[in-house]
């Protein structure tokens, strides 16, 4: 059995990293088109494999989940042991105390607030004003859910953690090669900022739970479900709960904030989608606000937020690290390897997806959707690890998108450069400059 399958070559020692930490999301759109579906290479002394293939995919992420852990020991430092970072057992309690919070029912209580907090923002637009409209989303998305799963109005914060996550958000570089950690110990401009922006995020979740903390029990909301239950998470509980916050309040406001902005990005670029969305939109809502009983109809709508998660995922690339020798069709992974599935790839293979780099909302018919293998699209993960507030955000950035459409029109400024920065999550680099027009 040959141990390793193709792929590039080593010019010196080092080069596999600095080649992926340079360009992570082109090296990897090379390795696919170059090497197929399954790659090879060396980082930071590590075997690391890149798999395309959905069948591939659905292994790794369910059938043969045990044979892998995630392997974010980097992120522990905003993180801690929540449930994004933690495995084995203590995953398993954590994701049966949060799962309350998230089924469809108590879900489907949070849209009116999710439109309200989007009417709120857009009330404070005028004519022709020139907005980043990633920083607008990110308002959205922390009010959504300071207001639903923690009790509290967030939008004070609203600048502060907008700062702080830019500038402690990692590379997945980083986190992918536990030997960097060494890099925290040195006196460098960028390690200093990132330490500066997780301290910010950690004095805000500190925040959050001694206000809450006097009323826990008192009301509906996921945190004070986590308060009363807190010695039932972890014995650590005050640790613990800080953690469980933190992941809860970066899911929900980082990855949600920028799959509105990609879409609001790729609407702007296509007007007949965007005259097909103010159609629809005038016939489902007409002059009121969109409310939840309308979700099911706004079907364009759910279409646009797929295809924009489809081509811009927040959430563009996942990993697992072997805890045994893995085979992989006639390869072996030996233990302790990586193995990346990347999302930005996966949506943009053509076997999939016919046309794949176009914005194309009308292709997720039925039919479709029936016949696409389970992971050729992935936006929220998948298997024990799947996101758990998947539906919360799919149904956020609906409401979000139909209840400002429904007002107005976004043209990306001129001249505004849209780079996508695939960083742990993949956000717009310089911002969504766009000017807003009444329609």
């Amino acid at each position: 059995m040959t141990r390793f399958p193709p792929g590039p070559k080593s010019s010196y020692p080092g080069s596999g990293f600095l080649r992926f930490r340079k360009d992570p999301m082109g090296f990897l759109e090379r390795m696919a088109r170059e090497f197929g579906d399954i790659v090879h290479w060396k980082m930071g002394g590590q075997n690391v494999f890149l798999i395309n293939d959905a069948n591939l995919i659905r292994d790794v992420l369910i059938t043969q989940d045990k044979k892998f852990d995630k392997q974010l020991e980097a992120a522990r430092s905003l993180l801690g042991l929540g449930l994004t970072v933690s495995s084995g057992e203590l995953h398993r309690r954590q994701r049966q105390s949060i799962q309350p919070g998230f089924y469809r029912d108590r879900i489907a209580k949070f849209a009116e607030v999710m439109v309200q907090c989007a009417a709120r923002a857009q009330n404070r637009w005028g004519e022709n004003a020139t907005l980043d409209i990633k920083r607008e989303m990110e308002r959205i998305a922390l009010r959504v859910v300071g207001e639903t799963l923690f009790g509290v109005n967030l939008e004070s914060h609203a600048e502060a953690v907008s700062r702080a996550m830019t500038r402690a958000i990692g590379s997945p570089s980083n986190m992918m090669v536990p030997m960097l950690k060494w890099i925290e110990k040195l006196p460098l401009k960028g390690v200093r900022a990132a330490k500066a922006g997780r301290a910010v995020m950690h004095a805000v979740v500190d925040q959050v739970i001694r206000e809450r903390r006097p009323s826990a029990g008192q009301t509906d909301d996921l945190l004070s479900s986590l308060l009363v239950a807190d010695d039932q998470i972890n014995d650590a509980s005050d640790r613990q709960l800080h953690d469980e916050v933190m992941n809860l309040l970066i899911a929900g406001y980082e990855t949600t904030a920028n799959a509105m902005s990609w879409a609001w990005y790729l609407i702007s670029q296509h007007p007949k989608v965007e005259d097909c969305l103010h159609q629809e939109l005038d016939r489902v809502v007409g002059d009121r606000s969109p409310t939840m009983a309308d979700f099911e109809a706004l079907r364009l709508t759910q279409n646009v937020i797929r295809e924009s998660l489809r081509l811009y995922p927040p959430l563009w690339i996942i990993w697992r690290r072997t805890l045994e020798d893995y085979p992989i069709n006639g390869y072996v992974a030996p233990a302790g390897s990586l193995v990346l599935m990347c999302q930005h790839v996966t949506h943009r293979d053509k076997r999939y997806f016919p046309e794949p780099l176009r914005f194309n909302p009308d292709r997720w018919t039925e039919e479709f959707k029936e016949h696409m293998p389970k992971f050729a699209y992935f936006p929220f993960g998948g298997g024990s690890r799947q996101c758990i507030g998947d539906r919360f955000g799919f149904l956020e950035a609906v409401l979000v998108v139909a209840t400002i459409a429904r007002k107005w029109k976004l043209t990306l400024a001129t001249g505004h450069p849209v780079v996508p920065a695939p960083l742990f999550t993949l956000r717009p680099k310089y911002g969504l400059r766009m000017i807003a027009t009444r329609r």
